[in-house]
């Protein structure tokens, strides 16, 4: 009922939140933000197989990761503002497509060359494709009860996309071969395109020249901090890391400031410091940090200790991606539009931290029933309180014409954060293995010490994910605000508890 919901005033305004095609919109928003999550993880279980196709060593295998997440990570801000100028309808259908044309070349690739050059022009394009589908849904859902159906509906898919990933891409190596973890994007792709080209609306553009200053720094800044801690994943003795980091917190620093004085600003200061939507931004920085790198060392537990095959460790994560979609859709129809987010993101957060202090229980002879199961589904449950609720905090409240950057900025933050994270968490289970064979063996050890030394590394890893998380849970209890979020056209300050906006802004 998006027409009773609004105020009569809103007007024009209500008349575009009930557009029918909005929930075929919604469809196709899902489908390729599902195509854009599946690939963080989807080459992770076909990297063994990649390898031995096409000849590359052990130390390029990480390049497969990092060659995605590098342009994804450092263009993020330039594109989400690109989105606002050319218009997100048409950003939509170029990263689309760029993407689509990518992973075919990359899963026809003869070489290792051809196929990093591929990976970096998927992340190019799923960095405009990401903001680009986050403003499409801030700006065709304004009524409060469709917005939380709505976003809950898309974090969910974003919340589960990395799981996802995994299964998927078990199975496909598994039934065929590697390639086709790059060729599946085409089957999106195509669904997504011509849902897009059928229910997407032209919607208006932001005038605002392009902050050419603001690009430089924040892409630098942003490729050097991404590219820093996807090198400390190798040691952080290197001068080269630290220099990359300690440049990229100066570039990033000098953004900021410019930011301030700038004419027509890449990052508006008015997006980012309302505390809710500085909340949410945090919120998927801590969650990046905490939840994701973990993905990669639950999978080498379940195939190096417990012997599962690519398949069978993708299948084992079931738990955790369909009690995230089930959390995220119903928290964020039911809950979400009358709590707004401070109970829920903070709640998730601890809740998924204590799923991982559950998960340090696992030991080499584990079961999956009795060790992996309860764990994983309440890890599912708290990504999807939390999801159910950043994202639509994140998006909410900003102009028209702010809905591609701050959307870029919720994805940038949970960019920064997964390489920030997964650095952080290799460096630990590294020292934590070197630690546990220095005590425990004399020696070389055996087969059943490299196994317990490693599963000693695994719960390091998971005790301290759950304090990363724990510490997010606190820190956003206090920042974010209590109560739902405005209406669209409302301030924070100005709306009253309960009332809906009755200056609802055009999409």
């Amino acid at each position: 009922m998006a027409t009773q919901s609004a105020a009569p005033a809103a007007g024009a305004g209500s008349e575009v939140t009930a557009d029918p095609k909005r929930w075929w919109i919604l469809a196709v928003i899902c489908c390729a933000y599902l195509m854009v999550g599946l690939d963080l993880t989807v080459m992770n279980l076909a990297l063994p197989d990649a390898q031995q196709d096409l000849g590359f060593t052990d130390g390029d295998r990480q390049w497969i990761v990092t060659a995605y997440a590098l342009p994804y990570g450092s263009l993020l801000l330039f594109c989400g503002r690109l989105s606002d100028m050319i218009g997100r309808k048409r950003a939509f259908l170029i990263g689309l497509t760029g993407f689509a044309v990518a992973s075919a070349v990359g899963g026809a690739a003869p070489n290792f060359e051809t196929l990093i050059t591929a990976r970096a022009a998927q992340g190019a394009f799923a960095a405009l494709l990401s903001p680009a589908c986050l403003a499409l849904m801030a700006t065709t859902f304004t009524d409060p009860k469709e917005r939380g159906k709505a976003f809950g509906a898309v974090g969910g898919v974003i919340a589960a996309g990395g799981g996802l990933g995994l299964l998927l891409g078990g199975a496909l190596t598994s039934a065929f071969d590697w390639r086709w973890c790059m060729y599946v994007n085409l089957v999106f792709a195509a669904v997504a395109l011509v849902g897009g080209l059928v229910w997407l609306s032209r919607q208006s553009t932001s005038r605002s020249p392009m902050d050419i200053p603001g690009v430089l720094l924040a892409c630098s800044g942003m490729f050097c901090i991404v590219y820093g801690f996807s090198n400390a994943e190798e040691g952080w003795g290197q001068t080269a890391t630290w220099g990359l980091l300690t440049l990229g917190g100066l570039l990033l620093f000098a953004f900021s400031l410019w930011q301030t004085r700038a004419a027509h600003p890449l990052l508006p200061p008015r997006v980012v410091i309302d505390r809710n939507r500085g909340g949410a931004y945090l919120t998927v920085l801590f969650v990046g940090a905490g939840f994701f790198g973990l993905l990669l060392f639950l999978i080498y537990y379940m195939q190096t200790v417990l012997g599962y095959s690519p398949l069978t460790s993708g299948t084992a994560m079931l738990p955790t991606v369909l009690s995230t979609l089930v959390t995220t859709i119903v928290c964020g129809a039911k809950l979400f539009p009358r709590l707004g987010p401070r109970p829920m993101i903070p709640s998730g957060l601890l809740v998924t931290a204590l799923g991982l202090v559950w998960l340090t229980r696992i030991e080499v002879d584990s079961t999956y029933a009795a060790s992996l199961l309860g764990p994983l589904m309440a890890i599912g449950i708290g990504m999807g309180l939390v999801y159910a609720a950043a994202l639509n905090t994140g998006t909410s409240g900003v102009r028209p014409e702010d809905s591609g950057i701050a959307s870029a900025t919720f994805s940038a933050g949970q960019q920064i954060g997964g390489a920030v994270g997964t650095a952080l968490l290799n460096t630990l289970a590294a020292t934590a293995v070197t630690s546990w064979l220095t005590d425990n063996t004399d020696g070389r050890p055996t087969p059943l010490e490299l196994q317990t030394a490693a599963v000693h590394s695994y719960t390091t890893v998971f005790w301290w994910s759950a304090a990363i998380l724990a510490g997010g849970a606190v820190l956003t209890a206090f920042l974010l605000r209590s109560g739902p979020l405005p209406a669209p056209g409302q301030s924070a300050e100005d709306a009253a508890p309960g009332q809906p906006g009755t200056q609802a802004q055009p999409a």
